[in-house]
């Protein structure tokens, strides 16, 4: 429901790309809110409702024969120092959300934009990943404090360090996809294909919905092969989004549509980070569990997700002509 740091990864990715059409194009990390926050609803509406009347039913009962470990009596319970360190790091969070509140929501906050006194283009949205990272570093470091597992400067840093261990493979891959980007505006290679491909679609008669649906099928099926968001719209951001603006359609949009591709065969590659540690949980209930049989049952979550999700976007978009987030427009203006 609120603004995560895909958000501001996503936007990086996509304001070089629309800058290729228009150079002083920026797009914000609040630019799908409003939409994303809506599809929550409607993810957890259909998730729900499949698992209920699909997934569950095909399962059938538990069996504790097909289990691969016990699971009915390991629950640790929390001790009486954990509850009150999650009391105090509560406390903290609540302490720094009504102090950033403060900021900004007021209409004289001191983050808001400081020309236009509006949200968008604010230090606040400019340095969402550092509010973001002290808004839940701070509790963190209280819980660790009252808990007795970070006593000093070290222990903290030796935390973030391991954390940040298992971010070398994405630090590696952002090099990468920077070039990658970089490389199609200095050969002007994803400007040129966005041309053709803009010129075909408007020779096609293809500028409405429809480009929309295949876009979002693309993604989907490009999803099933390159698990990483960030990855895939490096890859695909620099010749799309410069087409899709040629037929006028404006970033913004564009991005939104693609996080729904993105999305939604999540569930059902192998490719996705969480996969395996999705099916180390599954072969706890069903020993006998296997990749084929987990991505069968993920399957008509990810057809109905489809489906909803493009039905929710063109009635968003087409029917309705909503903003899919604070000031973001629907069709580009040159």
């Amino acid at each position: 429901l609120l603004l995560g740091t895909i958000d501001p990864l996503l936007a990086g990715i996509t304001t070089p790309a629309a800058q290729m059409i228009d150079p002083n194009y920026q797009v914000g990390p609040e630019a799908n809110w409003y939409f994303m926050m809506v599809s929550t609803f409607l993810i957890a509406f259909l998730g729900t409702f499949i698992t209920e009347k699909v997934v569950e039913p095909r399962l059938g009962k538990y069996n504790e024969d097909e289990a691969s470990e016990a699971l009915n009596s390991s629950i640790e319970h929390l001790s009486g120092l954990e509850r009150k360190g999650l009391i105090y790091a509560g406390l903290t969070f609540l302490f720094l959300v009504i102090l950033l509140a403060l900021t900004i929501v007021p209409a004289d906050g001191i983050l808001r934009n400081p020309e236009t006194g509006l949200i968008k283009g604010s230090p606040f949205l400019k340095g969402i990943v550092a509010f973001i990272f002290v808004t839940f570093a701070i509790p963190g470091f209280v819980y660790g404090k009252v808990v007795g597992t970070m006593k000093n400067d070290r222990d903290v840093i030796n935390a973030m360090s391991k954390s940040m261990s298992s971010l070398s493979m994405y630090i590696v891959l952002v090099f990468f996809a920077a070039q990658f980007v970089a490389f199609f505006k200095w050969t002007n290679l994803g400007t040129i294909l966005a041309i053709n491909g803009a010129e075909l679609l408007q020779a096609l008669s293809m500028t409405g919905p429809e480009v929309f649906i295949l876009f979002i099928l693309m993604c989907a099926l490009i999803n099933l092969t390159l698990g990483s968001s960030s990855a895939q719209w490096a890859a695909t951001a620099p010749i799309f989004v410069p087409m899709l603006m040629l037929i006028g359609y404006a970033p913004e949009t564009i991005q939104a549509a693609y996080r729904i591709g993105d999305s939604v065969t999540n569930l059902i590659t192998p490719m996705m980070s969480y996969f395996g540690l999705i099916l180390a949980v599954a072969t706890k209930y069903k020993k006998d569990m296997g990749i084929g049989t987990l991505i069968a049952t993920m399957l008509p979550y990810s057809m109905a997700f489809l489906v909803g999700w493009i039905a929710l976007f063109y009635l968003w978009v087409f029917a309705f002509g909503l903003p899919v987030g604070p000031g973001s427009p629907i069709y580009f203006q040159p």
